[in-house]
This record gives structure tokens, C-alpha cells and sequence, in this order.
């Protein structure tokens, strides 16, 4: 990988960078996206689609319908996703966003495109009858699974 640097707009400059591949709302076009194109949030660069080399299954769970791949390798489906190249300041904002390390943990998995590692937020600390929820191979907040996805600010 590339290194790349970048100024932010208070001054200082990032230049270590990460792949990040994500599968749920903070695709484009899902309801979170709006946070990968933040750049007050940190740099997000897309670079290209790609899915689990690995199955994981990917559940809708919860109150508010959110997207989690669970960490169990070898169940499920291979994942679909999108990779993005970030800065040091959005990998910090994407592990308070998505409330690493309680919620999802980041860890290393190997993505297709060619294969890449990536960091891909999962989760080990989910109720143990996540499990048996249907497993899904690709997220969209508006799909034929019907649950809609509830917003944060939205949440009680």
C-alpha cells in the first residue's frame, strides 16, 4: 500500500493510512454514508467493492435493525462490501462510531478484489440467538428483508 498524506483543515498532516471495508449503512447509499464523505471527520477514499474471502453471516439484529457481521468464520455467506483508504482521523472516528471495542471489535480480515486485509468492524459480543437470524450476503437498508434501520438520532 501506498503511502499517502494529507492536510487536514486544522493544519496537521495525516499520512499513515488504512483499508477499511465496510458492509452495512456506511456504504454509499445507505444511511450512514453521509459520515465517510465528513472529511471534518477524517479522509475516506473508496477503493473499489469487494467481499469476505471467508463466509461470516451477516445478521440484521436488534431494536434498531443494525447490520452486524457476526465473527464466526466458515458461516453464512461471503460478505459484500466497499474498501475504502482512511486517515488515522477517521479510523479513530469509525472505532467511536461504531462503539469498538463493545459493540464491534476491528480486527484484520482478508477481503476479494485481488485479496486484501482490511479492518472490518464484527462483533463476538452479540446475544447468543443472533446466531440463528437469517444470514444475509450483501446489506441494504431498503432491501426485501423489510426491517427498516433505525438512525441514532432517531433512537430513544
Amino acid at each position: 500500500m501506498r503511502l499517502v498524506c494529507f492536510h487536514h483543515g486544522d493544519g496537521s498532516l495525516g499520512c499513515t493510512m488504512a483499508r477499511v471495508f465496510v458492509y452495512g449503512t456506511l456504504k454509499k447509499g445507505q444511511p450512514n454514508y453521509k459520515h465517510m464523505i465528513n472529511t471534518a471527520k477524517g479522509l475516506a477514499k473508496f477503493q473499489g467493492r469487494g467481499r469476505t474471502v471467508e463466509k461470516y453471516p451477516l445478521v440484521i439484529a436488534g431494536k434498531y435493525n443494525v447490520p452486524y457481521m457476526l465473527n464466526i468464520p466458515g458461516t453464512g455467506h461471503h460478505v459484500a462490501g466497499e474498501i475504502y483508504l482512511v486517515d488515522d482521523q477517521m479510523l479513530q472516528f469509525l472505532d467511536e462510531f461504531e462503539g469498538c471495542p463493545d459493540m464491534y471489535q476491528r480486527t484484520l480480515m482478508r477481503i476479494e478484489v485481488g485479496i486484501v486485509e482490511c479492518f472490518v468492524y464484527s462483533t463476538t459480543t452479540y446475544p447468543p440467538e443472533w446466531v440463528g437470524l437469517p444470514y444475509h450476503d450483501s446489506y441494504d437498508s431498503s432491501g426485501k428483508h423489510g426491517l427498516s434501520y433505525v438512525l441514532r438520532e432517531s433512537r430513544d
